[in-house]
């Protein structure tokens, strides 16, 4: 048991390296035949390809930064390509400053390509920080005659195509829908908590002990009630905060979310709440509705389809959630009578759960870097 306890702590840390991959976040408007871009990339992702830290105090000033400007333009245009009807259109700087995004400082890169002609189709290959950064992600945002379509660029999306023609409301919807899905399934800390509240569902808690459940129904009734108040819950903030009723610091929100991942595994150490846990999924469920709507918010909601690609989005977190819960609950309730999965999965599970999400609080609460990807 202490050697399965070490594998798992070492997994745990491992995700943990894994739980905030890197983000930029790439604007193109397209004009005619001119396309005008903005990139915000982060300051730490920089640091770490071409070095931005010119005194070694760790602390990246401006003036450090503005020295770097024409290698960071360099180095960013490089891994970008923008094409209309297949003819390339060539990338020139027009201006650099600094914003701030929840986490952390970023070089923002503004820039135009100039196409031919007016293209009747783009196409756009991005490769930024993909030789070492396999968690990379690039959030497109493109605006086309007042419509916007997002999408979302990663190792294995690296060149995508647009008809510019053909994006429409309809297709607004199936792009958030999609990216939905994506988010959940990349969303390590959300899928975490849900593990954490299903693992005991094909099991009872009878005088101290786990037993399993008797029939199918008992444990997929469970996880209704689980996914459908969890469901309930984030889609109340997520569309609160997505629309702007509600704002949350997103430091706070993203440590509320940690916890709740360390209460719910808790629990099925030391079990405080039983056959109530869909109440446990409403209550943190809300919290991580907050969470969805900062990585809704950085894809941007467009102006004319705003419900439509809200909605999009949260069907897309349900059925990416859904298909996580179709993969699980045979598995589990297959396994639900055996030592292994009392001992190794539920209670081994539960540890490593717990180990991860508690570095995750740490470093969000306070702010710091405790593993170093």
């Amino acid at each position: 048991m202490k050697r399965i306890l070490a594998l798992l702590l070492l997994l745990a840390s491992c995700a943990a390296e894994a739980h905030k991959p890197s983000d930029s976040y790439l604007r193109l408007k397209i004009e005619g035949a001119q396309v005008l871009g903005q990139w915000d990339i982060a300051l730490r992702d920089l640091e770490y390809a071409i070095g931005l830290d010119a005194n070694g105090d760790g602390d990246i000033s401006w003036g450090e930064v503005r020295a770097r400007q024409a290698d960071i333009a360099a180095y960013a245009l490089a891994r970008l390509s923008v094409s209309g009807d297949d003819k390339n259109c060539p990338l020139a700087v027009t201006g650099h400053q600094i914003d701030h995004h929840s986490d952390g400082a970023y070089e923002v890169l503004r820039f135009a390509a100039a196409c031919p002609v007016a293209p009747a189709a783009i196409e756009i290959g991005y490769s930024l920080f993909f030789d070492f950064d396999a968690q990379h992600k690039g959030l497109l945002n493109l605006e086309y005659q007042g419509r916007i379509q997002s999408l979302v660029f990663t190792p294995e999306r690296a060149k995508q195509r647009f008809v510019l023609g053909e994006m429409s409301a309809l297709r607004q919807f199936v792009s958030y829908l999609r990216e939905g899905v994506w988010h959940i399934w990349i969303g390590y800390d959300h899928i975490l908590f849900l593990v954490s509240l299903l693992l005991p569902a094909v099991l009872l808690r009878k005088r101290h002990h786990w037993n399993p459940v008797a029939r199918f129904p008992e444990a997929f009734w469970d996880v209704f009630k689980i996914v459908t108040s969890f469901t309930v819950a984030h889609s109340i903030t997520l569309s609160l905060a997505a629309l702007g009723v509600i704002a949350l610091p997103s430091r706070l929100v993203e440590s509320a979310i940690a916890a709740s991942v360390v209460l719910a595994a808790l629990n099925n150490l030391w079990p405080l709440v039983g056959g109530r846990r869909w109440v446990v999924a409403f209550a943190f469920g809300l919290i991580h509705g907050f969470g969805f709507a900062s990585v809704l918010t950085e894809l941007g909601l467009p102006r004319d389809a705003l419900v439509l690609a809200l909605v999009g989005f949260n069907l897309g977190v349900e059925a990416g959630q859904l298909s996580i819960v179709a993969v699980f609950l045979p598995l589990a309730y297959w396994m639900r009578a055996s030592w292994f999965y009392r001992r190794v999965v539920l209670l081994g599970g539960s540890v490593a759960i717990v180990a991860v999400a508690s570095i995750w609080l740490t470093e969000r609460a306070f702010n710091l870097k405790l593993i170093t990807p």
